[in-house]
């Protein structure tokens, strides 16, 4: 598996590009923005992407989505609790920021526990609400793809649409600290961790 990770868009949220070396089919998470070197990328590298998966309903993490789905015929999924967002630019935020509205209907609602097969590999889902309501995690082997639910050293803000604090230090709680400390983190923002790191130093989680 590679995962390769593309701060994207004006707010540079973390995009990965997600695939099987032995199929080369992939997906993309939280396409914030640059959907033309992203397309490019995938061409570059002979990819087949199949899904388009958003952590969550943010303009800054939803930017490329519309010019992507286009280019790829890929499906754009998203947590059930999140499609209000996603379709209104207002909810969603993207009418106060700099890309301009961005409201889109998803193709696939997903829920807690889903898998989401792409070639060899498969992805859960794992609803972790706090950030937003329909916020998400994926698990794909080691890895978690947090999205703005856990940072290295940080949480995601609460004090916007669908945000409640305890209910994002419950997710993490209950959701990811389950995991063995090698399981590596991939944020929504910032750099990698593990959750082992995260469990002995992130102060909110003490």
């Amino acid at each position: 598996m590679e995962i390769t990770r593309v701060p994207a868009g004006v707010y540079a949220a973390n995009c990965y590009i997600i695939y099987s070396k032995t199929t080369k089919e992939g997906i993309i998470v939280d396409p914030g923005g640059d959907a033309d070197d992203l397309v490019e990328y995938i061409k570059r590298n002979d990819l087949s992407i199949k899904h388009i998966i958003l952590t969550h309903g943010h303009g800054d993490h939803i930017g490329g989505v519309k010019e992507l789905k286009e280019a790829l015929e890929a499906t754009i999924m998203i947590h059930e609790d999140d499609r209000e967002m996603l379709i209104d630019g207002n909810k969603n935020l993207s009418t106060s920021m700099a890309m301009g509205t961005v409201e889109i209907e998803p193709d696939v609602l997903l829920k807690d526990g889903d898998i989401i097969e792409f070639g060899d590999l498969k992805a859960e889902v794992i609803h972790t609400p706090g950030h937003t309501e329909g916020c998400i995690c994926i698990k794909i082997g080691e890895n978690i793809i947090t999205g703005d639910t856990l940072f290295a050293g940080s949480i995601g803000r609460t004090d916007l649409f669908g945000g409640n604090y305890e209910s994002i230090i419950k997710s993490i709680k209950e959701k990811l600290m389950i995991y063995p400390d090698e399981i590596q983190v991939f944020p929504g923002h910032g750099t990698p961790s593990t959750i082992g790191k995260e469990r002995v130093s992130n102060p909110f989680l003490r």
